[in-house]
């Protein structure tokens, strides 16, 4: 496993991390979270991604449950404020009221006494961002927050964000966490270069493009039971955005490059992530441990450049992507 600087900072990500999204808490068993967790940790990945919002909390309980075996300082835990979590108008948002409650809140549910990054979900534009970055270092001039970053934010704003923090004396962003892979560049053309700018390190999400780059969907083809594009509860943004034929397609030959390197698809994609200078660790989320074992593999992966170019122009995107 690699290990790299946030940005600038001091503290060290695995290139490979792990995430809760839909999985942990809400479509993974207890018993097979408790087993992801320890294959996580066991292959080297020190980090791991939730959030609040996550079922409503319940990815946080779960993760808390299973954390209680292992040393609190081995590892990095993220989480996340700023979608609602009840009815009331301010049981939202990104105000020092919500963010302060949902601090504490998701102390609890962890069951730790702080959080290694919070990270703000989505933009508010319904508050200052000088109340955000206010609440953010309160609470880590309490100890509760370590690091504090964005996901989803726009370049305009991260920049703002930073400006401010600077003017005021406070704890600047250090991270930013957005949607990333071969199917979805768009963060090359702002937000990567904002970021470099800073000093902000990117995890970045989605990088499988919900699975659609594993390689395992056939143009044409039906996608297999038990499979998230074949669950409706879950492939509304999967179908919406990646699953035509032609990207289908592509995919294919993508496999192909794959197994002349001696790696998965999934290896391949996630790989590709990591070469751009911007991006600090790739979230993996998973609901089988191979997966994740095989996922784990792609911090092991060394993309020859003539294959990296040449996945760039299969996968155009919003901007030409940076040689490494």
């Amino acid at each position: 496993m690699e290990y790299r600087n946030l940005g600038k900072w001091g503290v060290k990500l695995s290139t490979i991390g792990l995430g809760s999204y839909l999985t942990i808490g809400m479509h993974v068993d207890d018993e097979t979270a408790a087993e992801c967790v320890k294959v996580a940790f066991d292959g080297g990945i020190n980090w791991i991604d939730t959030a609040n919002a996550y079922n409503r909390g319940q990815a946080e309980i779960a993760l808390g449950k299973i954390l209680q075996d292992y040393e609190r300082d081995d590892y990095v835990l993220a989480t996340k404020v700023w979608a609602p979590m009840g009815d009331g108008p301010n049981d939202r948002g990104l105000s020092a009221k919500h963010v302060c409650e949902q601090c504490h809140a998701s102390l609890q549910r962890l069951q730790t006494d702080y959080i290694d990054l919070y990270q703000c979900h989505r933009p508010d534009p319904e508050t200052p961002l000088e109340e955000t970055i206010r609440i953010m270092d309160d609470l880590s001039r309490q100890g509760k927050v370590l690091y504090w970053g964005v996901s989803e934010w726009p370049a305009a704003m991260i920049q703002e964000a930073c400006d401010l923090a600077k003017a005021m004396g406070c704890r600047p962003p250090v991270s930013n966490q957005p949607r990333y892979s071969l199917m979805w560049r768009e963060p090359e053309e702002q937000v990567y270069p904002t970021c470099l700018h800073n000093g902000l390190g990117n995890v970045v999400f989605s990088p499988l493009a919900h699975g659609v780059l594993t390689g395992k969907y056939e143009p044409g083809q039906a996608p297999a039971e038990g499979t998230r594009a074949a669950d409706d509860t879950q492939n509304s943004i999967m179908l919406d955005l990646y699953f035509s034929d032609q990207q289908l397609r592509t995919v294919q030959q993508m496999k192909e490059m794959a197994g002349d390197l001696g790696l998965t698809c999934a290896q391949l994609a996630m790989a590709w992530c990591l070469k751009h200078p911007a991006v600090t660790s790739v979230i993996s989320g998973v609901t089988k441990v191979s997966q994740l074992q095989d996922n784990i593999g792609a911090a092991e992966a060394d993309i020859p450049d003539d294959v990296y170019q040449k996945l760039c122009e299969m996968f155009p995107g919003a901007a030409e992507s940076d040689a490494p």
